[in-house]
């Protein structure tokens, strides 16, 4: 990435700046292309490589594109990913998911709008969902909805 983009991508210790990434692909389909060209092989070979040795019995994959604003069905997400046994999806209302955004990622409402539509809708993701975590309420809430999550899994 530093390759294509330089150095400005970079924070001062080195790290990505994912906001200066965003930036740059975002309302550019060349350069998003360019960064998916070099992520996706990188996290598809760690993805195999965790799936075939998994350090416990469960392995959680965390694809925050793996519903797409073209998926059509639960069949879609199949034919890429074959022994998924579960979906989970987290849920958040487009209001305070905008406010999220805004408050703690120094979003615009207009900017946060606009990635949001990017993105595949709410019931494009829950129609795919095995189980739905609502985040719309306090992280007690959400903690409480996870541990749920989690027992379920365990029974997969």
């Amino acid at each position: 990435m530093v390759a294509r983009w330089g150095a400005k991508i970079l924070n001062n210790d080195d790290t990505l700046n994912r906001a200066a990434v965003a930036a740059i692909v975002f309302d550019n389909k060349d350069e998003l292309d360019a960064l998916n060209a070099i992520v996706h092989p990188a996290v598809g070979k760690e993805m195999e490589k965790r799936r075939a040795n998994p350090s416990t019995d469960v392995t959680i994959l965390d694809i925050p594109l793996l519903v797409t604003p073209t998926t059509k069905s639960k069949a879609d997400i199949a034919s890429h990913y074959q022994d998924l046994a579960a979906i989970v999806v987290v849920d958040t209302e487009e209001e305070i998911a905008i406010d999220r955004l805004v408050t703690h990622r120094g979003f615009t409402p207009e900017q946060a709008q606009a990635r949001i539509s990017q993105q595949a809708s709410r019931e494009t993701r829950l129609a795919v969902a095995d189980f739905v975590i609502e985040n719309n309420s306090t992280l007690a809430d959400l903690h409480a909805q996870i541990e749920t999550c989690w027992q379920w899994i365990q029974t997969l």
